[in-house]
């Protein structure tokens, strides 16, 4: 009966046993040190509904092992993003590398990284047919056309913008679509004659779109840092370190979460992609630098 009425009173407290310790400090503690509930958005994301689906399992996942309510936040895009940052609206932001070096620099409090999502896979790759006498990025000239993803899209803007400055081109005179989603499309149905965009959309179109077809890759770009979960910087410095430690002790437990539904497993389970905890604001120096070779204003 003792040990019942113990049980009992420990969960109407909301904690929650971690593991292998058998305590309940951590949770206990994070819920003294952190906001509670803590508000988490993703910048690719629209609507409540798309949010569910893709985080419920996370949420969950969260909540057991932090003993803190996580609250999913609905944004239309990155620049409510920033703003839900920097009015307090949110404390946690799925992004992209991109959007956290825009957060750096719009937020004024500042923002950190929770963790990040690590994907070796994740670079830029430039496709054309390979009966499009096209073989280099130096091949390209004012007359090839070009599908690339969304303004502002790391892998599908940024980093081939700077690839094709480096080649040698400028990019205002190149004949160079944002085609959104229907950028993979727009070279399989070969409506242009190359395509800029992320290892993953290459292989789509050569796997998926149009496995028939005869491709050539003409450039890659070097594999760039993962997406960063933000934090802002003026929350509690106690809540952010035991925060962090929490979720590196579950990783295994929040992957499994956060991968388990249809759209983050389809994102993000490619070719060892994990959960890790060691970049830094630094890491991300090679997107800000991207901009600036691109001559593309943040």
């Amino acid at each position: 009966m003792l040990r019942h009425a113990i049980a009992t009173t420990a969960l109407l407290t909301g904690s929650v046993l971690l593991g292998g310790s058998g305590t309940v400090a951590a949770s206990t503690d994070l819920a003294e040190a952190c906001p509670n509930p803590m508000r988490m958005a993703d910048t690719g994301i629209e609507g409540m509904g798309q949010l569910d689906e893709a985080f419920g399992p996370f949420q969950e996942a969260f909540q057991e092992h932090t003993g803190l309510e996580l609250e999913l936040y609905s944004l239309s895009n990155r620049t409510a993003a920033g703003n839900a940052l920097r009015y307090d609206e949110v404390e946690l932001v799925f992004a992209g590398p991109s959007e956290f070096v825009l957060f750096q620099q719009e937020v004024e409090e500042g923002v950190e990284i929770l963790f990040d999502i690590k994907r070796p896979y994740y670079g830029s790759t430039f496709l054309a047919k390979a009966d499009s006498g096209i073989e280099s990025l130096e091949g390209i000239d004012e007359d090839t056309s070009i599908a690339m993803k969304d303004t502002g899209s790391t892998s599908g803007h940024i980093i081939p913008s700077q690839m094709l400055v480096e080649a040698g081109h400028d990019i205002d005179e190149l004949d160079i679509t944002m085609a959104g989603d229907a950028f993979t499309h727009a070279l399989a149905n070969g409506d242009v004659d190359v395509m800029a965009g992320g290892n993953d959309d290459a292989d789509y179109v050569r796997e998926e779109l149009d496995p028939e077809g005869d491709y050539r890759v003409l450039a890659e770009s070097d594999p760039l840092p993962g997406d960063p979960v933000i934090i802002r910087a003026n929350i509690a410095s106690e809540c952010k370190t035991r925060l962090r430690e929490t979720l590196r002790e579950n990783r295994d437990d929040l992957w499994e979460a956060l991968i388990s539904t249809e759209r983050n497993e389809e994102k993000f389970l490619n070719r060892g992609a994990e959960l890790g905890f060691s970049l830094t604001a630094e890491d991300y120096q090679v997107i800000k630098e991207a901009y600036e070779a691109a001559g593309i204003d943040l």
